[in-house]
């Protein structure tokens, strides 16, 4: 049996029509406005032809002076909801749900766009001399962050999202709050775990008010931080059963932040348990975890390759949803064949400069650049040099905030 093709209801009652979802990648394409373009639709009917039941978009940001990349959209005017439904409509051309991945980066704003940005706490994020000093939230900002999700999940089911997926991963600002490394408050929202995650459950319970019991509300979370003093899979655990109790309809496990990014790199690395390194993909021992603890839907992203793994742990039932994402640029060809068993592995070999300082940098420009080469309709673009990829993400964050800047 094929059981990527099979469908799954949510709890809410809404179906997706098989199991594979294109996991979130920021796209670094909005225009100066913070708005979709056409490339954003051209981008997004493509992966709607693959087949995949789920979409999920890059990062959308609740605040324009935390942006993720300079070239995010901002989710925080109504005036927009126009333009955003013409990227829905090309984004479920296919029958897919096409889900609004919403974030707000708190210290992982990069300096271009803001050089002191607000956090839990004063702890700077040090890589690549991108990112400055954060400010301590005051008690105002915290609430003006869950007035902005609110907002952003009204924009969403108004311009034809059919849900939503509140980032509470990688590091950025919810991850902070969830992590005793980057949050050190001594007030209702720091120190023990209940008070760490105060912020994302009442982001999820006002969200919930806003779309109603039909909508679809995911979370994706880290199973850990994989770092000393950091979020932790018991820590994880909790927090699952709080959003199994909330009534959401999807997590999806991943792990990591910007300073240990287990979550983009490959199998070599180290923190990845050796029992999952035998495995496709990097987070299902935790998987088995969360299993023992909720029925919630259960997405995992991170490793997936060939058709029979997934088949298997489909069957078995260690997950509901299998999560890919640079196989949806770089195989974007051979994903429906992929999904109808014909296409029985995605190749996706590693981009590496042969300078280990280098190395993620190399990976996240590569398939920046592809994703956009593939949204302006010019196709895959071969033999980049990987050195050239490294540098992207720095010149083209600076050249899209100052495009920002002198709108």
């Amino acid at each position: 049996m094929n059981h990527l093709q099979s469908s799954i209801t949510l709890p809410c009652g809404a179906t997706l029509k098989n199991r594979l979802a294109k996991a979130p990648m920021t796209e670094r394409m909005s225009n100066s406005a913070y708005e979709p373009t056409s490339e954003h639709e051209h981008l997004y009917q493509l992966w709607s032809e693959t087949g995949a039941g789920l979409l999920i978009t890059g990062n959308v940001m609740i605040d324009r002076d935390h942006m993720e990349s300079a070239g995010n959209i901002f989710f925080g005017n109504e005036a927009m909801i126009p333009k955003l439904k013409k990227w829905t409509a090309a984004g479920t051309v296919n029958g897919n749900h096409l889900w609004a991945q919403i974030s707000h980066s708190g210290r992982q704003t990069n300096r271009f766009v803001n050089p002191h940005p607000k956090a839990p706490s004063v702890v700077k994020l040090n890589k690549l001399f991108l990112f400055g000093e954060p400010k301590a939230m005051t008690e105002e900002d915290i609430h003006q962050v869950i007035s902005g999700f609110r907002l952003a999940a009204k924009i969403a089911k108004a311009s034809g999202f059919t849900g939503i997926q509140i980032h509470a991963a990688h590091g950025y600002l919810l991850s902070q709050f969830l992590s005793p490394r980057t949050n050190h408050r001594d007030d209702q929202w720091g120190g023990s775990l209940e008070n760490r995650s105060r912020l994302l459950m009442q982001i999820v319970q006002e969200c919930r008010e806003e779309v109603g019991a039909s909508f679809p509300i995911s979370v994706k979370l880290n199973s850990s931080d994989f770092q000393r003093g950091g979020f932790t899979e018991s820590d994880s655990l909790e927090v699952v059963k709080k959003l199994s109790d909330a009534g959401i309809d999807l997590i999806e496990i991943s792990g990591g932040t910007y300073e240990r990014v287990t979550f983009f790199l490959g199998k070599e690395e180290k923190t990845v348990k050796e029992s999952t390194q035998k495995r496709e993909a990097y987070f299902l021992d935790f998987a088995k975890q969360v299993r023992q603890i909720c029925q919630v839907p259960l997405m995992i992203t991170g490793g997936f390759r060939s058709f029979d793994f997934c088949n298997e742990v489909l069957a078995n039932g260690e997950c509901d949803m299998i999560g890919m994402g640079r196989p949806f640029i770089s195989n974007i060809d051979s994903i429906q064949g992929f999904l109808a068993s014909k296409v029985t592995y995605l190749d996706n070999p590693p981009i590496r400069t042969g300078f280990k300082a280098f190395e993620d940098a190399a990976e996240a420009g590569f398939y920046a650049r592809q994703l956009i080469s593939l949204a302006e309709g010019k196709g895959l673009q071969k033999n980049l040099n990987p050195i050239a990829c490294s540098m992207f993400i720095v010149t083209h964050e600076f050249k899209k905030a100052q495009e920002k800047k002198n709108r």
